[in-house]
Order: C-alpha cells, then sequence, then structure tokens
C-alpha cells in the first residue's frame, strides 16, 4: 500500500467571494484535487471548511517531504483551461500556503504511514521566543501533545515547522474524528 503521509504538508487556505463559491469548489473536488495528486511525492490530499475562525477554506496535502513541491513536478505540472481562470491565487482573499516539514514525532509510523486523512482538523500556529524555543518545544512534544492524544475522538497531533511561507513559525495539527472532539470535556480538561 502506497504511503498516505511523510514527514510533509502543505496547507492552502483562503476565503472565496460567494458569487464564486460553488464553481470553485467544483473545481477543486472534480479537478484540481486529482491534478496534485500526480505530482510525485504529493500522498493525499483532503479539504476543509471552517467551522470557526477562518479562512473558510482549507486544502490540506500530505507530502512525501517538503521537496515535493518545490520541484519542478509541482510548479511545471499541466495545468486545464479551468485551472488558468479559477484557484485560490486567482479568485482567493486571505490566501496563504505555508509548507511544513513534520517535527513531532520524530519519524512517521507504519501506522501513521498508512492512515487517510482525517474527518476533522485543529490547527493551532505559534511563534516561539528564540530564547525559549528548545524548552518549549521539549515541553510541547513530551507533554502537551501526548496529553489531548488521550481525548477520546482524538486520532493523533502532530508539529510542524514552516519550510516556506508566512509566519507564524510552529503549527499544530490535531487530526479528530470529528469536528466536536475540542468541544468535550475531556479536551477541555487539557487546557
Amino acid at each position: 500500500m502506497p504511503a498516505k503521509k511523510g514527514t510533509g504538508l502543505l496547507m492552502v487556505w483562503c476565503d472565496v467571494p460567494e458569487d464564486r463559491e460553488d464553481e470553485f469548489n467544483r473545481w477543486y473536488n472534480e479537478e484540481h484535487i486529482a491534478e496534485i495528486l500526480t505530482v510525485p511525492g504529493v500522498l493525499d490530499a483532503a479539504r476543509y471548511e471552517a467551522v470557526k475562525g477562518g479562512p473558510k477554506h482549507l486544502a490540506c496535502y500530505e507530502l512525501e517531504s517538503p521537496s515535493a513541491v518545490l520541484g519542478d513536478g509541482f510548479t511545471k505540472r499541466t495545468k486545464s483551461k479551468w485551472s488558468e481562470t479559477m484557484g485560490p491565487t486567482l479568485i482567493g482573499q486571505n490566501f496563504f500556503n505555508p509548507l511544513y516539514q513534520m517535527i513531532f514525532p520524530d519519524s512517521v509510523s507504519g501506522e501513521m504511514e498508512n492512515s487517510g486523512m482525517a474527518p476533522a482538523l485543529q490547527i493551532g500556529r505559534m511563534n516561539i521566543p528564540v530564547e525559549r524555543t528548545e524548552e518549549w518545544n521539549q515541553w510541547y512534544n513530551s507533554t502537551f501533545v501526548p496529553n489531548f492524544e488521550t481525548v477520546p475522538g482524538c486520532i493523533r497531533g502532530r508539529r510542524f515547522k514552516t519550510v516556506r511561507g508566512e509566519d507564524p513559525l510552529y503549527s499544530v495539527v490535531y487530526e479528530f474524528e470529528n469536528e466536536n472532539v475540542s468541544q468535550t470535556p475531556e479536551w477541555e480538561a487539557q487546557l
């Protein structure tokens, strides 16, 4: 079975004008995701809509490593006429697309590598003062994320460092069985 997760992650966020949203969703679902999945090193993909916060639209691409989208395979892929007139860089607002390298866990386990896209995500993005980075990362990796992973419905937590894109430098991605996991007393007890 081909791997579905690696050490890279590309996230594409945007809002879309209401009058273009139906076409945008059709383009993404019927064409664009399949197009991106043909790029070597792109392992899996899913789209999500924010239930709170924003931007509203998020496309998440699991990558063998960040280099999957830095090479010619990604930038020189063949695009359809529809892709030349549609997409987050063309019609999106509040667009940003950070590229990440996984920093926690240290490696991709067989179980993680073979797991598909989660039904829901919760994402935190943060900067850390340089003088606190080592201490913060140690605590976050050894205590904070593992505590949240014990919450029923939390599939896993992974941490990433931005390789390309906007601040903040660090992100945490919790994979959930449903969008209500972070609303439970068990989740709240970890805060």
